[in-house]
């Protein structure tokens, strides 16, 4: 995401140009003279505004406090019927699970349910099909980052065989833009006082400001279909650190 800021600065051939077109006007309506044309000061021989162009970067490292995880179950089956039914009462368990974990109902969304032929491709020319794959895939916004383990565990045995990742990130990242976004201002500042005094000039205001931003969450894929935990122990869960990067342009004036 981008934002622009741009800081209006009068200009002195503007000016004379407007003070010149008043004169005109007098002109061409005294009774003393006869009319005659006045032109403006053509803008673009006016003398240009002198930049330096810099751009900073600020980022800071956040610990997350919110994990998104995703779970499914596959069934195959030989009918259609069978495969949806069996799905059905394995994604209820797993679901159920992840409520008993400590997730609530409106942390809990269905992101992806479908049904798939499965086929036998022994004859090449003529495949068949020999029976039906279910998948249903549930998303679970856990917000205390303690309980992560239990619900990966749960889900899992539960009847959960498909596991698709875990998601750290920050749910409100404003303090720490605001903290990596004034870094950003620094860091570009200092490169324009660096270039100003090396170049004998000096910075005497802001032409524009351009913003950008971004939040890197930290991913842990956990893609294979994993196998139950065993009795006692719980899946080891890291939520590392999280980084957010503001990065600004700014167009310093200087003389």
């Amino acid at each position: 995401m981008a934002t622009t800021f741009t800081f209006a600065r009068p200009r002195t051939g503007w000016l004379a140009a407007g003070a010149l077109g008043g004169l005109a006007l007098a002109v061409a309506f005294s009774p003393l003279f006869a009319p005659k044309t006045v032109h403006a000061v053509d803008p673009t021989t006016a003398t240009p505004e002198h930049t330096i162009s810099v751009a900073g970067t600020g980022i800071v490292k956040i610990a997350p406090d919110v994990a998104d995880f995703s779970a499914g179950v596959n069934v195959t089956k030989t009918t259609v019927r069978e495969a949806r039914a069996a799905a059905a009462v394995q994604m209820t368990a797993v679901i159920a699970a992840i409520k008993k974990a400590g997730v609530a109902d409106a942390d809990i969304q269905t992101s992806g349910v479908s049904v798939d032929a499965v086929y036998d491709y022994t004859n090449s020319n003529k495949p068949r099909i020999t029976g039906y794959q279910v998948s249903n895939t549930v998303t679970a916004t856990v917000r205390d980052l303690d309980k992560v383990s239990d619900v990966v565990d749960g889900a899992m045995n539960a009847g959960a065989n498909q596991l698709n990742g875990i998601t750290f990130r920050v749910n409100d990242p404003a303090a720490a833009e605001a903290q990596a976004r004034d870094a950003a201002v620094k860091d570009a500042k200092a490169k324009a006082d660096a270039l100003a005094t090396a170049a004998g000039v000096s910075i005497t205001g802001v032409q524009t400001i351009t913003e950008s931003s971004a939040t890197v969450p930290q991913p842990m894929v956990l893609r294979a279909a994993a196998p139950a935990a065993a009795d006692g122990v719980a899946t080891p869960i890291q939520a590392g650190t999280n980084e957010v990067s503001i990065s600004v342009s700014i167009v310093y004036l200087i003389d």
